[in-house]
């Protein structure tokens, strides 16, 4: 799968689930039911997760600059903003051609995080396993310790 295509996903993915979350939290708000936010935040707060993932991955093997990708990972915070960066990084052509960079035919990898994403996409199938271990390893210690804001406290 091409660097755009894994971000255009999960760009539209973390968009769908915001707006998940809000419509969950105005059915709370205007008192319908408050059952729709736990799992509405949960599915928002996986695939928030993953869209890191992705954006970081694509940080290292695209060689953005800091500030592009501190902003791919910030409009992952600010509800459907992931779309206007991943059409604005589209149209800049942040998402270079159709294959990675640092994949098995592609350049040789220099650096420790380089030599990690290398072996990432040349065990893509592994990585993916793992990779999704680890965000559910991190999605459920965030779900132990409770959400951002207690529930009796707004």
């Amino acid at each position: 799968m091409s660097p755009r295509v894994l971000f255009r996903i999960f760009a539209f993915a973390e968009l769908v689930t915001w707006a998940g979350l809000i419509t969950a939290l105005i059915v709370r708000g205007a008192g319908v039911t408050d059952a729709l936010v736990r799992p509405a935040g949960g599915i928002h707060g996986f695939v928030f997760l993953s869209y890191c993932v992705v954006t970081v991955l694509l940080w290292v093997d695209r060689r953005w600059k800091v500030g592009t990708g501190l902003l791919g990972l910030g409009s992952a915070i600010i509800p459907f903003a992931t779309l206007p960066f991943e059409l604005v990084a589209d149209k800049k052509g942040l998402f270079g051609g159709p294959n990675w960079r640092l994949g098995p035919d592609g350049e040789r990898p220099r650096g420790f995080v380089e030599h990690v994403l290398a072996w990432i996409l040349k065990h893509p199938w592994l990585s993916i396993l793992l990779l999704l271990v680890a965000v559910t390893a991190a999605f459920t210690i965030l779900l132990w310790l409770g959400p951002p804001i207690p529930m009796g406290d707004h």
